[in-house]
């Protein structure tokens, strides 16, 4: 696969105001999607595009961390389908009553109907002993490798594309269905695809799993707690 070069930059750095509302559109719109996928290929391009967009993320030391494992195989999206379903067996355990049932409810996954999965990895041995940065706080590496994330969930919201994030699995046992080595650290795997459409809110919000919390709330100034006087 082809990698396009990136986007020409305009040289004044500035976005328009459509622009700018754009991204922040995709931020907002952007959601966990484990249903509606369509049977629709993801064109080589567009996946191009995707990754691309997630090897332009920022990265402490430069040291870009990530490699991307592109899954279209039935037979591989089945292995880890049945992981898959044994971890989340066991995560339905941990609930009781009226949270067993809701969980229970929950389409929490979208392996066999997405038409492509991607993990995504993190080498944490990329850039050597000493990567710039990476001194003081050695998990650089995986919030850059998040951030990869982001900036590809984000630009396959702009592209119509869902992704959904399955963290109900066994890396470990996954490592071995993907050849991943040892030293290698699993960080995501994610389902591609488009979708007949966009959830308004989040799933878990919508089902009432859990309410997204004020803003106001995770705000502090100066100190650990400290809220402006006009918000005490």
């Amino acid at each position: 696969m082809g990698l396009p070069n990136p986007v020409p930059i305009d040289t004044n750095g500035k976005f328009t105001d459509r622009e700018r509302a754009a991204v922040y559109r995709a931020i907002f719109e952007r959601r966990d999607v484990r249903k509606n996928f369509l049977p629709r290929p993801i064109p080589d391009e567009v996946l191009a595009r995707l990754l691309t967009a997630a090897h332009h993320a920022g990265s402490v030391g430069f040291m870009q961390p990530w490699n991307f494992v592109v899954i279209l195989e039935a037979a591989t999206k089945r292995a880890v389908k049945d992981l898959f379903l044994r971890a989340n067996g066991e995560a339905a355990a941990h609930y009781q009553r009226e949270r067993a049932t809701l969980y229970r409810q929950l389409k929490l996954e979208g392996i066999e109907e997405a038409p492509v999965s991607l993990c995504v990895t993190c080498s944490r041995q990329r850039g050597g002993r000493h990567v710039l940065g990476r001194a003081t706080v050695p998990d650089t590496d995986l919030y850059s490798t998040c951030c990869a994330i982001q900036n590809l969930w984000l630009a396959a919201r702009a592209e119509g594309i869902g992704v959904g994030w399955v963290s109900i699995l066994d890396h470990g046992a996954l490592k071995r269905v993907l050849g991943i080595p040892r030293p290698i650290k699993v960080v995501a795997y994610l389902c591609l695809g488009y979708v007949s459409e966009f959830a308004t809110s989040p799933d878990l919000e919508r089902n009432g799993w859990r309410a997204r919390l004020p803003l106001k709330q995770l705000v502090y100034h100066e100190r650990w707690g400290r809220k402006r006087n006009d918000e005490c």
